[in-house]
């Protein structure tokens, strides 16, 4: 597990390498081009946060928490203010003990997320992990709408030796949660994992479809504990914001799951994407195979985005 975490970690410092780039070397040169610790140093400084996609309340807060910290130890020099602020960032995310519980009970975990994010690699890879646990898992898939979806999540569910419940293409995505709870329960399943539509062009559509699966769950597994995580891909940046947005309007949303976080420029949105919901970042993608799904660690991120290249192990201690 330990070697995994590693492996991990490792993945995900070379994966955070443009928004190192797009965020570190510019506080780097703030850090060394300031002599003093002044208004213009706080605006550079706001702005360099801004511009890497930190988002404007997560940078306030941030800032708000430095002054205090600089001012409460009388700190003089730019430069020895860097882990004050990395330490601001880690604060900013932290997400809490009870983020996993869902794994701990008989539960249902509804994912939804636009076409194109990799939701359904998300709902396989999580399948993955939590047999490999020795979970009993169900995977539903109530995306009806799409055809390749069904067969693709399929295929992730043979690969993860979970059970699998599907509709016909354009069936009502509740008869299918219907057939997986009836599943769940006649297998004493640990874990129902339910693919939802991807349709945020219509809200109204996508929101009386989910709440048809809600009162299903909520009449035929009233007992089963519940979560609802919203996959975004990491590379759309603001995008990615917005679309958290509108489907906390459609859904009572409990996590996200950022895919995609290598190769990216703007990792700064998952410190964005906390602050601005108040929704915490469960898991986190850095590739395709199943061990590039992980639990989202804020130290881990923040360590692995200030590290320098050239030694990742460091920080991992």
């Amino acid at each position: 597990m330990a070697e995994e975490k590693k492996g991990f970690f490792r993945r995900l410092v070379s994966g955070l390498t443009k928004t190192r780039q797009n965020i570190v070397s510019g506080l780097d040169s703030l850090f060394s081009g300031f002599s003093k610790i002044d208004e213009d140093f706080y605006e550079e400084l706001e702005e360099i946060l801004i511009m890497g996609d930190l988002g404007v309340k997560a940078t306030y807060s941030i800032l708000d928490d430095l002054r205090e910290k600089v001012k409460e130890q009388h700190i003089k020099d730019p430069a020895d203010c860097k882990q004050l602020l990395i330490d601001s960032i880690k604060e900013q995310m932290q997400i809490g003990e009870t983020a996993y519980e869902f794994e701990n009970q008989k539960s249902v975990v509804l994912v939804i997320g636009v076409n194109g994010v990799g939701k359904t690699t998300t709902i396989g890879k999580l399948a993955g992990k939590l047999r490999g646990e020795g979970k009993k898992v169900v995977i539903a898939a109530a995306d009806t709408f799409r055809a390749a979806a069904g067969e693709q999540l399929k295929e992730w569910a043979d690969r993860a030796n979970a059970e699998f419940i599907g509709g016909q293409e354009g069936s009502d995505p509740a008869a299918v949660v219907y057939d997986a709870v009836a599943a769940a329960k006649a297998r004493k399943a640990d874990v129902l994992l339910c693919d939802t539509a991807g349709r945020l062009h219509n809200k109204k559509n996508l929101m009386e479809e989910l709440k048809k699966i809600n009162r299903v769950i909520e009449r035929e597994y009233a007992d089963a504990y519940r979560e609802t995580l919203v996959v975004l891909d990491g590379t759309t940046g603001q995008n990615a914001l917005s679309q958290a947005k509108q489907f906390a309007e459609a859904a009572d949303i409990t996590g996200i799951v950022l895919t995609k976080m290598d190769g990216t420029a703007k990792g700064g949105i998952v410190v964005a994407i906390q602050s601005e919901l108040g929704i915490p970042v469960k898991y986190i993608g850095v590739g395709e195979s199943i061990d590039d799904l992980q639990k989202f660690d804020s130290d881990d991120f923040v360590n692995a985005l200030f590290t320098t290249e050239e030694h990742p192990e460091e920080e991992t201690e």
